[in-house]
């Protein structure tokens, strides 16, 4: 399989889908982005990596952080973290307040915000300055050191986050967040506002495509059951409720954000991300997922 032409030719398919969806009008600084833009990359496991289209742009990760942070979560707090979250879809908006009350204050996923909420919390507890230690390990998996945060970013979606502020209130009452509902915020905001360009993330998704293992340190990050489990509720939860779309089309284990980007997994072969700032109705990147199911589609790569 020639990935590079493959890939170009994507960049070249999806160009007709950029500029029909708006880019995330809740967050005041996202909403400027030009939805005209669109990268993907592949990083093999052989060490090759691909890119075609604005592959240079960093862009805001946003929900993408929630994968790393699980994985840095479970690395150190192990299976005990599933007594404070569930690992089940959730059929419902990633920001929902009525599914939390009447699960009393146990989130549905560790990738709902609420579900995030509360691996933040744990992050905090055990890592202490969780944001940063996230940001560190990034730039280690991904090989750039300059890796940072937008500021500007966290501090929108800090002025405009009172939904994510509701959801930590209601769990904090419920007994399931322990530290402080602001530094839970902060750090979440400050996690959620990582900028990337997609061959970085794509690079740094690796180690869930190498059963744990981190093929630039060669440290086993994860236990190959804690990588599959990851992978696992990526498929299953990790596109917000359009979840069986993405299994239904692409067939990879996916993690997305409302800055545009996608991580794809195929465990044992590769990491593919893709960024457009255009999202769909469920907060999905359109071109991101039109890339996607090309890919798997072409190539006949994927988890089925």
């Amino acid at each position: 399989m020639n990935i590079q032409q493959l890939i170009d030719d994507i960049a070249r398919d999806v160009r007709p889908y950029l500029g029909q969806a708006a880019p995330a009008a809740y967050i005041p600084a996202l909403a400027g982005e030009d939805p005209q833009q669109f990268a993907i990359a592949v990083a093999t496991l052989d060490g090759h990596c691909h890119a075609s289209g604005d592959s240079d742009t960093r862009f805001s990760i946003q929900s993408i952080s929630k994968a790393f942070m699980l994985a840095r979560v479970l690395e150190v707090y192990g299976d005990s973290l599933w007594s404070r979250v569930n690992k089940e879809p959730s059929g419902n908006p990633f920001n929902s307040l009525v599914q939390l009350e009447y699960e009393q204050g146990i989130p549905r996923n560790p990738f709902i915000n609420a579900g995030a909420l509360v691996v933040s919390d744990i992050a905090l507890s055990q890592l202490g300055d969780c944001s940063t230690a996230l940001r560190e390990f990034l730039r280690e998996e991904s090989g750039a050191a300059d890796i940072d945060f937008d500021q500007h970013i966290a501090d929108s979606e800090a002025e405009h986050g009172h939904r994510n502020a509701a959801l930590a209130h209601f769990m904090k009452s419920c007994g399931n967040l322990h530290n402080p509902v602001d530094s839970v915020l902060s750090h979440y905001f400050r996690a959620c506002s990582l900028r990337m360009n997609v061959m970085e993330l794509a690079r740094a998704g690796l180690f869930l495509a190498n059963h744990g293992r981190s093929p630039v340190s060669g440290e086993q990050r994860l236990t190959r059951s804690q990588a599959k489990q990851i992978n696992a509720i990526m498929l299953t939860c990790g596109t917000y409720d359009a979840a069986g779309e993405f299994a239904y089309r692409v067939g990879l284990p996916c993690k997305s954000g409302v800055g545009g980007g996608i991580l794809a997994i195929l465990p044992g072969r590769m990491s593919i991300a893709v960024w457009s700032p255009g999202l769909d109705a469920r907060g999905n990147s359109l071109a991101g997922l039109e890339a996607l199911d090309r890919f798997t589609t072409r190539s006949g790569q994927s988890v089925f």
